[in-house]
């Protein structure tokens, strides 16, 4: 189930009406916090696109709060011994601007998260991974759902360690398994929740 959250109308409702600005941890606290709340409502598997096209200002604080604490949030779900279908949640970014962009950047490589994000009409990534993580998640984006001995074999890599990386992948939520293998987290648009 895919889902659309406009930042800039959770802001509106959770500080300020005539608010589109991100910039204190307070008010990026706000912000997760009612995101967080939403997506608390929602059944998994979702993917749930948080759009920041209408956010005017994004600062460190407030990119450290949404993004990274978001990200952290749904990352250590996934990394628990045995992760349950409840915490199979994943998110997309889109909508972030180059200004926005520096801050988002900053905070992914403090804290050696990644991120998908729609460039452009193409999902990508952002933030902290190896040139293996990313040769896998490539692979995975043109031409999933695909398990990991088939990439193996396009890779030229050993299946143990293409599983290994998938599996990586999947607990930083960067890629998703379905019943036809890996594939990549697409967002939508549309109106805000």
């Amino acid at each position: 189930m895919t889902h659309h959250i406009d930042v800039s109308t959770v802001l509106r409702g959770a500080v300020c009406e005539l608010y589109s600005n991100l910039v204190t941890r307070p008010t990026g606290a706000a912000v997760r916090g009612a995101i967080e709340a939403l997506l608390a409502e929602r059944n998994p598997p979702t993917i749930t696109t948080i759009d920041f096209s209408r956010v005017n200002l994004l600062d460190f604080s407030c990119a450290d709060e949404i993004v990274a604490k978001l990200l952290l949030r749904h990352v250590e779900a996934a990394h628990a011994a045995d992760p349950a279908p409840a915490d199979d949640h994943y998110v997309y970014f889109r909508g972030m601007r180059d200004d926005h962009l520096d801050a988002v950047e900053a905070v992914l490589e403090r804290r050696a998260l990644a991120l998908v994000w729609d460039f452009d009409g193409v999902p990508s990534l952002l933030g902290s991974v190896d040139p293996d993580e990313r040769r896998h998640w490539e692979f995975v984006r043109v031409g999933g759902p695909v398990w990991a001995p088939h990439v193996a074999r396009a890779l030229d890599s050993p299946v143990e360690r293409s599983t290994h990386v998938l599996d990586r992948l999947w607990r930083r939520r960067l890629v998703m398994r379905s019943a036809e293998g890996f594939l990549v987290p697409r967002g939508i648009s549309g109106v805000a929740a």
